[in-house]
């Protein structure tokens, strides 16, 4: 499911530039400087194979949801089809019975909702949950700056949502952790879930990246899909054309030079050098780690296959194949680009899939978009890129007292419940006849909705996800899932699976300066001969470092 805005799928590598601490605050100690004792190391890593005595037990529930009506290929979620006939009460009694307010911090991607006492929206489901939630509505792409802020001031809100892919851009977020916030084991691991029968549906995989400091910290918010990106395109420009997507890399530049038309104001591409690495078989785990031969770690840059992607890159920008706005990087918005036919192809995260083409069909007959299946540049099976990694997580402010905790945890849990269910689609689509209206399909939002409904309760819970039904595109959930359980098969294997890893600071540091200097030699503005150079001082700026750390890892796990 992609509710409307970004999710984990869409956005985990799109928000590399969001950078964490200024360097002011990092050269100060970081986010716990002042806490009192001794700060942490800034790396950790935690062996999660031997937590699994501390996991919630998986319950399924029995609630009467019809089965779905295509089955994915874990971690690839299952997906329906159409809506059910009619939806289960699935929580009979109101969450929340404390009368206190309860305070949430959420991200949002465009205008800021309204808050309570504006919004009918929050209102309906305020009313459902017994409490009042209000909300903190932050910017998305501002949300990393907000977070550091916040955790620096240690003053956090009854609820917060960190999403997965600000994790690695936060200083010794362990240590952040385990100030700041309450200890979930003891309320949720074993049979102790079972008070929130929506959470023990959540996937282990889920809930084991949720331990810091080897203890159960927050609530995940499961994946809707393990790929964080994927390659779209125009299938009815490319027919219209008389060509067809490209099966392999010689074909990716021959189809971009064959629509490529400036004159009309047509380009081929936006940035597409993630998937570009992954069709050359780049490394992706945890940003780009494999193991050599000789078992030891080894990063992206230093591959011959990166090499390979950048010598691609630098022959895509010399051919003039990527809109000349997005090589100035003016901000122009690829989307848009894309649904105006200006460019043919675009990089993006599976999630944009489903909006982009509900969107622009009402206004571009024919509008067809589809996903590229990934290849190999190079022979053999494809690599895919990607993770069972949560969307989010949930955490509760610390000190709040044990009877707080647990009806904080009602409210996630009744904001978990699943796709069939009355409080899911209170959730996600508001109150019938003003925010949605009830067609033969399923739920049209309507104006208000766009306007009120911002994923606010979407960002404090979880759920067990699956892909819902989308009546303005009801073929999307079938070529979405064909797609999607075509390329797991080739999903990477992780060396460090089960391991979490909290890398070391000037790791962190390193990754965007680098790759902003790599996107300099692919645009032109230096010599591909400045790659050995670029690399080399990655190494000594933090790469090396985060090399013995991995091994290190490795070895104390006994692999």
């Amino acid at each position: 499911m992609e509710p409307s805005g970004p999710g984990g799928a869409t956005n985990r590598r799109n928000f590399l530039s969001l950078v964490g601490l200024g360097a002011a605050a990092t050269a100060g100690g970081g986010l716990l400087a002042g806490c009192g004792g001794e700060v942490a190391p800034t790396s950790k890593a935690q062996d999660l194979d031997k937590l699994a005595g501390l996991l919630p037990n998986h319950k399924e529930l029995s609630l009467g949801i019809p089965k779905p009506s295509i089955t994915g290929i874990r971690p690839v979620p299952d997906g329906y089809t159409e809506f059910p006939a009619s939806l289960v009460d699935a929580i009979a009694d109101k969450p929340a019975t404390s009368g206190q307010k309860i305070t949430a911090m959420t991200p949002a991607w465009g205008p800021a909702p309204p808050g309570v006492g504006q919004s009918a929206y929050l209102a309906a489901v305020n009313a459902e949950l017994g409490a009042e939630v209000n909300f903190s509505v932050q910017d998305g792409l501002l949300y990393a700056d907000k977070l550091n802020a916040m955790l620096g001031a240690r003053d956090v809100p009854d609820l917060l949502c960190v999403p997965e892919w600000e994790v690695s851009k936060l200083p010794r977020f362990s240590d952040a952790v385990a100030v700041l916030f309450e200890d979930l084991t003891d309320y949720l691991k074993g049979d102790a879930v079972d008070a929130y029968p929506m959470l023990a549906t959540f996937p282990a995989g889920a809930w084991r990246n949720s331990f810091w400091n080897e203890r159960l910290m927050a609530v995940p918010n499961p994946t809707d899909g393990p790929f964080p990106w994927a390659l779209l395109y125009r299938k009815d420009l490319l027919d219209a054309a008389g060509l067809s997507y490209p099966k392999t890399i010689d074909e990716l530049f021959e189809v971009g030079k064959a629509v490529t038309n400036p004159s009309k104001g047509v380009w081929a591409f936006n940035e597409i050098f993630a998937v570009v690495q992954m069709l050359y078989k780049t490394p992706g785990t945890d940003d780009g780690w494999r193991l050599k031969p000789d078992g030891t770690p080894e990063f992206k840059y230093e591959t011959p296959e990166y090499r390979q992607a950048v010598e691609f890159m630098v022959k895509v920008f010399q051919a003039g194949l990527v809109h000349p706005d997005l090589v100035a990087t003016k901000g122009a918005d690829a989307k848009q680009l894309m649904a105006g036919g200006k460019i043919v192809f675009m990089q993006d995260g599976p999630g944009a899939w489903q909006g982009m083409q509900a969107e622009h069909q009402k206004t571009t007959p024919g509008f067809n978009v589809q996903a590229v299946p990934i290849f190999s540049a190079t022979g053999g099976d494809p690599l895919v890129w990607g993770d069972d990694d949560p969307i989010s997580f949930t955490f509760i402010k610390k000190g709040l007292g044990k009877a707080r905790v647990e009806e904080l945890l009602r409210v996630i849990n009744w904001c978990s419940a699943p796709f069939g269910t009355k409080e899911f689609d209170l959730r996600e689509y508001g109150v019938e006849g003003k925010h949605h209206t009830r067609t033969a399909t399923g739920p049209v939002k309507t104006d208000l909705g766009f306007k009120e409904i911002a994923n606010q309760y979407f960002f404090i819970s979880g759920r067990n996800p699956v892909i819902q039904p989308f009546p303005q595109t009801p073929n999307f959930v079938r070529d979405a899932l064909t797609y999607s359980n075509d390329m797991v098969k080739y999903l990477e294997k992780d060396p460090w699976a089960g391991l979490k890893l909290e890398m070391p600071a000037r790791f962190k540091a390193s990754l965007n300066p680098t790759d902003e200097k790599v996107i300099d030699v692919m645009r032109g503005r230096r010599p591909l001969t400045d790659l050995d150079t670029i690399i080399q001082e990655w190494r000594s700026g933090g790469g090396d470092e985060a090399r013995d750390f991995r091994a290190k890892a490795l070895a104390d796990a006994g692999r």
